[in-house]
């Protein structure tokens, strides 16, 4: 979904004033003594009895989503405020997005409950990404942390705030797998790994959703399913995937989304096996209702339905709502296709009333779980609304989450941390002091102004000890003049830290790049500064891993800071002076060059690998750049250093039902206390089909004192060892595997051990 913040006008509030003046509604008065207003009552038997009350065209109504404020896509033929709030009054419209605040979602809410005739009440949703106003590092940047407590906290701390201001639902956790960091949204998933991926978007869900008070939304799991392999990197582009890698890459973090308890899921704009994924019957029927046994309901993404005439796989908006229909998808977001021509379809014999109450049940349902129905205005509370929001204990969290997020790239010569109050420190780059971009696409109600720039979080802890100079303009090209006062400013320091990357405008829906580099006039920037002899630091700011290998050879460390939201210059001052120990690992191989995209670490072997000494001709490689990725995926530094060794599996024969035990010694080798995420990982050496190379299997967040060490025990079992085939059941084999325990997925310790019958 694409949205584009818009100040709140008095034209919505002035359209709905009229629906307002009675507190209490004919709609109440009727319908209080019937079973679906009995809270006593089991929810399927209220589910059935407003069912029984509802003609077609509400029913029809319940499956049309419309967009309340900010425009979210497209620009659809508007029918006006006005418009919008007889919709909603005569049972036509079952939830609206962007409509934001408690006076507003209240005022809306009085409508649909007081003057519609069976006073159904509406679902607001919007897309709460990584924070509502208190804003958290991007979810890419996020899941760097291997932090799944954390994770599922700054989760519950979004929800709360949202939920505060009147919200039901949030659009998120994005669970698509990507191994492509051209797609502008990359930065809002979980990165290559399905077996990590897993784990965060469950925990998302969890934090997102919880049990359902006041506190939480409803979750809703997208895009279902494999959005992040469209070609090319190409936002809404094609998809083209086998059965064979979606069950086993793409397929297993929805599934663990939905596990975790999902109430909703959202289809992606793409394409499955040659149809949309809206009317893909096997995904969304076959697949997630009928093998994950999903209870929930499903929503397009916005006007998604309607774009299957585009795509050419409905010949008008009718026969496309009929596809999507058939194949299970429930809500229309802003096609308004489903409340048009579900009666036409119904009196045409082509869907049944059976079929059109169970995906309305599902919607009430939701409703009924949430609450709705006994307290249509329990998330419209004013105090909780001026209180419960940016708080103090909010930020806090989301400078721990941003502290966690942050990946040290390079460290030559220990130049990190740096001792700043003794030090002279020229702070350079227009990122620094920007604060718009410090912010992505997906802000919620973030507002940039409040949030904390490097420089200002540098200046404010270390005062005249920092020097500002801009260094080079978003803007333009190059400039002679910002290159010379840095140089200047430079020569006068100490050391340097320079803020460089790309815009957090250019980060999101709609946001892909061809060449994920670092501008040109910013390596020029570095290559001047480098002449200087001063000790540089470069503090990449981006919403996706760029490609660094023309600035490796310029800088002495690299820090990688994504895009962190609110606590941004805190969180990079507390990395930069050591108050925190950076730990954070990539969950994204970095590429050598665009033309390796894609490039992960769970590759395949190929008939021809390359040789282990590069040597020889025939083989999987390019003939002008290395094969393998700049930085592999697992891979970040500390200020500590830590050392593996003594890999031991209690047994080298297991059957199904035995657990092998692996250990492995970790020292922290440096000067300071330090935490390391180490990773197991597994190959299946010989299959009925192939194997990646390695697959993550375990991880364990280990803090130790410098000099001290412990003894890691991981735990592999059948779950660990199974993968999936063509029609998504878990297979078993016997054979051999190999086990590797590392700091990251290339260097690692290895051994084997065998799975007999």
């Amino acid at each position: 979904m694409k949205r584009r913040n818009m100040n709140k006008t008095t034209i919505l509030m002035m359209g709905i004033l009229s629906f307002t003046q009675v507190s209490t509604s004919l709609a109440q008065t009727k319908n209080k003594t019937a079973i679906y207003m009995n809270q006593h009552k089991p929810t399927s038997e209220r589910v059935q009895d407003l069912l029984g009350k509802m003609t077609i065209a509400e029913k029809a109504g319940q499956l049309n989503q419309i967009n309340g404020g900010a425009f979210t896509g497209p620009a659809l033929n508007d029918e006006g405020q006005k418009g919008k709030m007889d919709a909603v009054a005569s049972g036509q419209v079952g939830s609206m997005l962007n409509v934001i605040g408690v006076d507003e979602t209240m005022a809306i809410q009085k409508i649909a409950v007081e003057k519609s005739r069976l006073g159904i009440p509406l679902l607001f949703g919007y897309d709460v990404i990584h924070g509502y106003k208190t804003i958290f590092p991007i979810p890419l940047a996020e899941a760097c942390s291997w932090d799944l407590p954390q994770i599922e906290k700054n989760s519950a701390v979004a929800a709360s705030e949202a939920s505060a201001a009147g919200i039901h639902w949030a659009f998120a956790p994005m669970c698509d797998i990507s191994n492509d960091p051209r797609w502008g949204r990359v930065m809002e998933g979980i990165g290559e790994d399905p077996w990590y991926g897993a784990l965060v978007s469950a925990a998302r869900v969890k934090g997102t959703q919880g049990d359902l008070s006041n506190d939480n939304l409803l979750a809703c799991v997208k895009h279902f399913a494999a959005y992040g392999t469209v070609e090319s990197g190409r936002e809404y582009n094609f998809t083209d995937v086998s059965r064979f890698q979606l069950w086993n890459k793409y397929l297993p973090p929805y599934k663990a989304a939905v596990e975790a308890g999902a109430v909703t899921v959202m289809n992606g704009f793409t394409t499955f096996e040659g149809e949309p994924v809206s009317a893909s019957k096997y995904l969304i029927t076959d697949v997630l209702k009928n093998k994950w046994n999903f209870g929930g309901f499903l929503v397009s993404d916005w006007n998604s339905f309607g774009e299957m005439v585009t795509w050419g796989a409905a010949s008008d908006t009718k026969e496309a709502i009929y596809k999507a229909f058939k194949a299970g998808s429930m809500m229309d977001m802003e096609t308004r296709g489903m409340v048009k021509f579900i009666p036409e379809l119904i009196k045409e014999g082509k869907i049944t009333e059976n079929e059109l109450n169970y995906a309305v049940g599902k919607i009430l349902e939701a409703k009924f779980k949430l609450g709705l129905f006994d307290d249509p205005y329990k998330f419209c509370n004013k105090e909780r609304e001026s209180n419960e929001i940016f708080t103090d204990g909010n930020k806090s969290e989301a400078l721990k989450a941003a502290e966690g997020s942050i990946v040290l790239l390079k460290n030559d010569n220990n130049v990190l941390p740096l001792n700043i109050s003794q030090k002279k420190i020229a702070l350079i780059g227009e990122l620094a002091a920007s604060h718009d971009d410090m912010f992505d696409f997906w802000i919620g109600q973030g507002d940039a102004k409040d949030a904390i720039s490097l420089k200002e979080g540098l200046e404010n802890k270390y005062k005249s000890n920092v020097q500002y100079a801009p260094g080079y303009s978003l803007d333009v090209k190059s400039s002679a003049n910002y290159i010379n006062d840095a140089v200047a400013l430079a020569n006068n320091s100490d050391a340097v830290v320079v803020n460089i990357g790309i815009s957090g405008k250019m980060a999101g829906e709609d946001r892909s790049l061809a060449n994920p580099i670092i501008p040109e006039n910013q390596v020029e920037l570095l290559k001047a500064l480098k002449k200087t002899g001063k000790p540089i630091v470069a503090v990449i700011s981006a919403g996706r891993p760029l490609i660094l290998t023309d600035i490796l050879p310029y800088v002495d460390a690299v820090i990688y800071s994504w895009i962190l939201g609110t606590e941004t210059g805190n969180a990079i001052t507390n990395i930069l002076d050591g108050t925190h120990n950076p730990s954070a690992k990539t969950v994204m191989s970095f590429p050598y060059a665009v033309g390796q995209i894609p490039v992960y670490y769970n590759h395949f072997n190929t008939g021809r690998p390359n040789p282990t000494d590069d040597a020889g001709n025939w083989y999987s490689r390019y003939r002008d750049i290395p094969r393998d990725p700049l930085f592999p995926f697992g891979f970040g530094l500390s200020y500590s250093t830590f050392e593996y060794s003594n890999l031991k599996l209690n047994k080298t024969f297991i059957n199904k039902n035995e657990k092998l035990i692996v250990t492995v010694e970790l020292k922290n080798t440096g000067n300071y206390d330090g935490t390391e995420i180490s990773q197991l990982y597994i190959r299946d050496v010989a299959a009925s089909v192939i194997r990646p190379v390695k697959e993550l299997k375990g991880f364990q967040k280990t803090l130790l004192k410098k000099g001290a060490s412990t003894t890691l025990t991981f735990t592999i079992g059948s779950k660990e060892l199974e993968y999936y085939n063509m029609s998504g059941d878990s297979v078993l084999e016997p054979g051999k595997f190999e086990v590797f325990v590392g700091g990251n997925s290339k260097d690692v310790l290895s051994s084997s051990f065998e799975l007999t019958k």
